[in-house]
């Protein structure tokens, strides 16, 4: 079986710099796993590393969405698993690293993911109701799922609900969605909560000097609606509100800053379901971390 090691940890511990370390080591190209820096244009708010941060390694599924459009587990997986067989007929190591825990989990088998492709003709069609009708009608026709995104408060999010819909509607068609068996090496980078909580902050300042205002402002102007940066989440949602003067800067930096921090308690909490992840403070590639990696390439 092909294999890959996947980089996980909560946000701002250092899963992009670790990664790009590790390629420049190895020999291996980064897959991004994170759910917003597949879109075009979110460079700033989502953290998106530079040109100049990879260091000459070749990273795969950045910038491979519009921001206007939806983009799936689905989308994910398929295009992920196309990078990882290109990156291994080169000759490389692929290495998987983001923080959305059901992008890795997905690539990897650990979750199972319907195998119902996109139609857009029913898209087209569930696109004329409110998000008060699709949950309704997700509530007839599947009210477990219905359930989860009343839980998870996203009611109006109205591409979520399509996609729920479009699953029960479609018809499953397995090799649509054969998922790969790979082995796996998992490193987790576990960081001190209270220095991460502090380091949060610090970034979303950082960003907020490099014009993450401004690049809110440029893709609106753009094309894309407020309501749908609202469904982009966190950064996107606060400076939707503040560009519009719903929030001072004041108010929206403390807003944010405090539901980043949730989220990054929340990854890990994700992560403890997994036992097989190798963790470790230290966001570098140390010795126990290098012996590890050495040691599963060369079984």
């Amino acid at each position: 079986m092909q294999k890959i090691i996947v980089i996980v940890g909560p946000t701002a511990s250092g899963k992009s710099a670790l990664a790009v370390e590790l390629a420049r080591r190895i020999g291996g190209e980064v897959i991004s796993a994170d759910s917003r820096q597949v879109y075009k244009g979110l460079n700033v708010g989502t953290g998106k590393i530079t040109k100049r941060e990879m260091k000459g390694v070749r990273h795969h599924l950045l910038d491979v969405a519009s921001p206007q459009r939806t983009f799936t587990a689905h989308d994910f997986a398929l295009q992920a698993h196309k990078a990882i067989a290109d990156i291994a007929l080169r000759g490389k190591v692929p290495i998987v690293a983001g923080g959305t825990g059901f992008y890795a989990d997905i690539l990897t088998g650990r979750i199972s993911l319907p195998a119902v492709p996109a139609d857009p003709k029913l898209r087209a069609r569930l696109g004329k109701k409110t998000p008060a009708q699709l949950l309704a009608l997700l509530k007839r026709r599947a009210p477990e799922r219905a359930t989860d995104i009343v839980a998870k408060n996203e009611v109006n999010n109205i591409h979520r609900l399509i996609r729920a819909l479009e699953i029960t509607y479609g018809k499953k068609t397995s090799p649509y969605m054969e998922t790969p068996k790979y082995r796996v090496l998992w490193l987790g980078i576990k960081p001190d909560m209270q220095k991460l909580k502090k380091k949060i902050l610090e970034r979303l300042a950082a960003r907020m000097n490099n014009g993450m205002a401004a690049e809110a402002k440029r893709l609106h102007k753009n094309g894309l609606s407020y309501s749908r940066m609202d469904e982009l989440g966190l950064e996107y949602r606060y400076l939707a509100m503040y560009v519009r003067g719903k929030l001072s800067k004041d108010e929206m930096l403390d807003a944010l800053g405090a539901k980043i921090w949730q989220y990054a308690r929340r990854q890990m909490t994700y992560w403890k379901r997994n036992s097989d992840i190798y963790w470790d403070a230290n966001a570098t590639l140390n010795k126990k971390k290098a012996a590890v990696v050495r040691g599963f390439l060369q079984r």
